[in-house]
């Protein structure tokens, strides 16, 4: 059975398995290393900044220029340095908590490592071109309609508009003139190509039915009351693979990713101990009885 690709089934949702960062599974093109700013003496490369773009990807804004970019990715790494040399002088390396913490992002760095490595040599050209074409071949063939459509308020003027189309009244005519979606109204109620699916279900299932030529009755919808006319119909053709070339890759990736962990996983014993059992709670003292309102009497 063909596996289904992202593009030919959006509702498949395999993303960022294990909470790993994607830059982790693609390879990684090695940059110069030439310097390009020195901190405290000491240089800093091109390499650096590569890692500094990666480490601040989710925070830069997408409108920076380059030059931008890289000065503030250079003061990122000074921030770094000089936040390092003051831990390193108040010996907080030298922590419990400091150790533990190194040892688990060395063990996540490590991990990301062999993935890349791994993705690298599996996801080959050859792969994706095979996946590529089982999905084509596992599609089902879809509709595309080419249609123009007439939008109005109320049944009354659906009506009217429909008595002037039976007269011989042009369509686009009559929608250029009283159509009231802002979109399509001025272009002649042209809406190009769709499928069924992009619309609301009662405009979707009217247009279905009609063959090229031919115009529906008043159909109403959450926006108002619509006239179709279908002008053509055509079977939907697939994407090509350079078109999709970066999702089938991106999927595959996730893929290998998902079966490398699980390999790993089943070869490394695990063993969960349970929580030890809560000391039973010590009972209250017993209340003392409360005194009386009043003295009695001698």
């Amino acid at each position: 059975m063909a596996t289904r690709l992202p593009f030919l089934v959006p509702v498949l949702g395999l993303v960022g398995l294990f909470g790993l960062p994607f830059h982790a599974v693609q390879a990684q093109t090695a940059a110069p290393d030439s310097v390009v700013a020195t901190i405290g003496g000491k240089p800093i490369t091109e390499k650096d900044l590569a890692l500094a773009y990666e480490d601040l990807a989710a925070s830069l804004p997408p409108q920076v220029s380059d030059a931008q970019k890289k000065d503030y990715a250079i003061s990122y790494l000074a921030d770094l340095k000089a936040g390092a040399e003051a831990a390193l002088a108040a010996k907080l390396d030298q922590t419990e908590d400091f150790a533990r913490r190194l040892t688990y992002a060395k063990d996540k760095l490590l991990l990301e490592a062999y993935l890349a490595a791994e993705t690298k040599k599996q996801v080959t050209e050859e792969k994706m071109r095979k996946l590529y074409d089982d999905s084509i071949k596992a599609m089902k063939p879809e509709l595309e309609i080419k249609a123009r459509h007439i939008l109005v308020p109320t049944e009354q003027e659906a009506k009217e508009i429909d008595a002037k189309l039976k007269a011989g009244v042009d369509f686009a005519k009559l929608a250029q003139e009283f159509s009231k979606d802002p979109g399509s109204g001025k272009e002649g109620g042209d809406l190009g190509w769709f499928t069924t699916d992009r619309m609301v279900p009662e405009f979707g299932d009217a247009a279905s039915k009609l063959k090229p030529g031919q115009v529906s009755d008043p159909v109403k919808t959450q926006f108002g009351w619509h006239i179709i006319k279908v002008e053509d119909v055509r079977e939907k053709k697939p994407p090509t693979f350079d078109e999709v070339k970066d999702q089938v890759q991106q999927f595959l990736e996730r893929q290998v990713q998902s079966e490398i962990i699980a390999k790993l996983r089943t070869a490394l014993k695990i063993e969960k101990k349970d929580a030890p059992a809560a000391a039973p709670a010590t009972p209250a003292p017993a209340a003392a009885p409360a005194a009386p309102a009043t003295q009695p009497k001698k």
